[in-house]
């Protein structure tokens, strides 16, 4: 594979050269489609799909950086009934996985950053990365103090893509028909990535958020997270604290019942935390942003990507849960209405927004659940009624749970790999009834 284009006119023309073959195949298709019948008409158009789908992420595997963190995002971010199921398919398989930056780079980048060399700034570094993302590399390093830290360093001229990336991928995507929803409810998501990721480019940034959650989960054992080292930070590095523990994968390996349990109900307390009394989420959740120690005490990782959420959208958002909870389909409806995710009075439309709040609700009313066992077909039943959805655009995705949703499906993910079992809805209504009531001024 070719190195990436990285100028903003190379990018800017093989995305463009994209949009105008995408458009130009659903034009052809609709000429096409006056010559066939109505089951040839949806073969051809759900082939269409497949092709375009895997062409534009082709596209972002390749061009890297910002592309692909937001087909990334649109994956995540709309999984299980937004995206149609080819789309989310061919996205799906997008990772975040780059090619390493020469350790020479690196060298340049951060002394140039910090202002001194690396020897006076590190004990050691080493060159070898311990991962190289889509918008920056991460490398072990010791201070001058015998402290074990992880740098970060942005990627050169990584910035510079965001605008352009973004503007050429929507535009594919609204023009493209790549996702079938309004206009409206297309520029709000792209909106809201952009602003994710300008947020992750800021180190500075990141610096601060890892310091504010430090604390706000300093008084919970089973729950870390990383301090900054102010001196080594800029703008385009992030020095941390290396939390010990291992990767998810190697944790199950080696984990005890007790211990799995630990760790899934910690993942289970940060969410609500963050959730509902923070009012700011890690939104970034999936596996390589957590460490485990051997008692099941969790190392959170990566606070590049946090969603600071509005207090009156959390307050409605607990009551719609607990509407859910409590069977109260027309309170639910109503809300639903209310904060946006369902725009007309269409009871075809209501009935399939039910079905889906009934599906989310199912561990929280069955008394003792597992996450991931046999029993749990959440996953498969929201699947399932993708199609569905895809039939009322005025079910929608509102631009304040877009990154609510992601963390709340990463979450979920990892309880069903560690196998989480709790009375679900007890633990969650006590953060739901407080959430309601702060709302209503209490």
């Amino acid at each position: 594979m070719g190195t990436p284009p990285k100028s903003r006119f190379g990018r800017l023309a093989k995305l463009g050269g994209l949009t105008s073959k995408v458009s130009g195949s659903y034009l052809g298709q609709q000429v096409r489609g006056l010559f066939q019948t109505d089951d040839e008409r949806s073969s051809s158009m759900r082939d269409l799909h497949i092709e375009n789908a895997r062409a534009v992420a082709e596209a972002m595997s390749q061009l890297k950086g910002a592309a692909m963190k937001v087909g990334q995002g649109l994956a995540q971010a709309l999984e299980g009934t937004d995206l149609p199921p080819e789309v989310a398919g061919a996205l799906g398989r997008l990772n975040d996985k780059a090619e390493p930056i020469p350790f020479d780079i690196i060298r340049e980048d951060v002394e140039r950053s910090l202002e001194r060399p690396l020897t006076e700034a590190f004990a050691s570094f080493d060159p070898v990365p311990l991962g190289t993302a889509s918008l920056g590399q991460a490398h072990a390093a010791t201070l001058p103090d015998g402290q074990q830290v992880v740098v970060k360093v942005l990627h050169r001229g990584i910035e510079h893509s965001v605008d352009s990336d973004l503007s050429a991928l929507k535009t594919m995507f609204i023009s493209g028909r790549i996702l079938r929803r309004n206009r409206s409810e297309v520029e709000e998501i792209f909106e809201e990535i952009r602003d994710r990721l300008t947020d992750e480019l800021d180190y500075y940034n990141e610096a601060a958020n890892l310091e504010y959650f430090h604390t706000a989960f300093a008084h919970d054992a089973a729950i870390s997270v990383p301090r900054s080292h102010p001196s080594h930070c800029t703008d385009r590095v992030l020095t941390m604290q290396r939390l010990p523990g291992m990767p998810i994968d190697r944790f199950l390996a080696v984990a005890t019942p007790k211990a799995r349990q630990r760790a899934g109900l910690a993942l289970a307390r940060s969410f609500h935390v963050m959730t509902y009394e923070l009012g700011r989420l890690h939104a970034d959740p999936h596996a390589g942003n957590y460490l485990f120690d051997e008692d099941g005490n969790v190392g959170l990782l990566d606070f590049g990507c946090v969603k600071d959420l509005d207090e009156a959208f959390v307050s409605d958002y607990a009551r719609l849960a607990l509407f859910a909870l409590d069977l109260r389909r027309d309170e639910v409806v109503a809300k639903l209405r209310e904060m946006g995710f369902l725009e007309s009075d269409r009871p075809e439309a209501a009935e399939v927004i039910w079905e889906i709040a009934q599906v989310i609700i199912e561990p929280f009313r069955a008394g003792m659940y597992t996450a991931g066992s046999s029993r749990d077909a959440v996953q498969q039943k929201l699947k399932a009624l993708g199609p569905r959805v895809l039939r009322y655009p005025e079910i929608r995705t509102v631009k304040e749970g877009i990154y609510l949703h992601r963390a709340l499906g990463g979450t979920y993910a990892m309880l069903r790999k560690l196998e989480t079992r709790a009375d679900w809805g007890a633990l969650t209504r006590p953060y739901l009834e407080r959430a309601a009531a702060r709302g209503a001024g209490a």
